[in-house]
């Protein structure tokens, strides 16, 4: 669902901008990420259990705040045209890090599928095409949504972004104690 938010407030960032070409760049690339991660997670099973938890909130926190704080910090300083293209959020290597930052969490789902011994291919690939199905629509929800708020699209978008980051952390911290 982090996959699918993000992929709304990226479609709002860029309004009618976002081609359908964008949204199955994101769907591609966060289907591949989030079928990746548990994938990693159920090779590396209990040898990493405890490093990955100890940390991918942090890095998933750290990754979606830089991010959305750029883009806010765009959306309130400089020439809209100019800095719209800095912060599209469908360059590949931005596309790369938003990718990365949802699926983090990922890789322990890959340890539990390893613990109640489902099939890996099958669970990794159903779990990529299920990501990819709902993140192309919703980027272009989000490309409708920023068409009604352009003023206004990159802020919410940043703020979308800081907000699913501080979700993440809250829930692996909160889930800690």
């Amino acid at each position: 669902m982090d996959a699918v938010a993000v992929s709304i407030s990226s479609g709002m960032t860029r309004g009618a901008r976002a081609s359908w070409r964008d949204a199955f760049a994101m769907g591609g690339v966060f289907g591949v990420f989030q079928a990746l991660m548990p994938a990693l997670g159920y090779v590396g099973g209990a040898y990493f259990k405890d490093s990955i938890e100890a940390w991918d909130h942090w890095l998933a926190f750290g990754l979606l705040a830089l991010v959305g704080g750029h883009m806010i910090w765009e959306a309130l300083s400089g020439d809209e045209k100019e800095e719209a293209e800095k912060t599209n959020p469908f360059v590949l290597r931005r596309l790369m890090v938003l990718g990365l930052a949802t699926s983090l969490d990922a890789a322990a789902v890959g340890l539990t599928l390893a613990l109640i011994e489902l099939p890996m291919i099958a669970s990794v690939l159903i779990i990529g095409a299920v990501t990819f199905a709902l993140c192309v629509p919703a980027v272009r929800l989000g490309s409708r949504l920023g068409e009604r708020v352009a003023h206004r699209a990159e802020l919410l978008g940043g703020i979308v972004l800081v907000l699913i980051g501080t979700k993440i952390l809250i829930e692996h911290l909160s889930g800690a104690a």
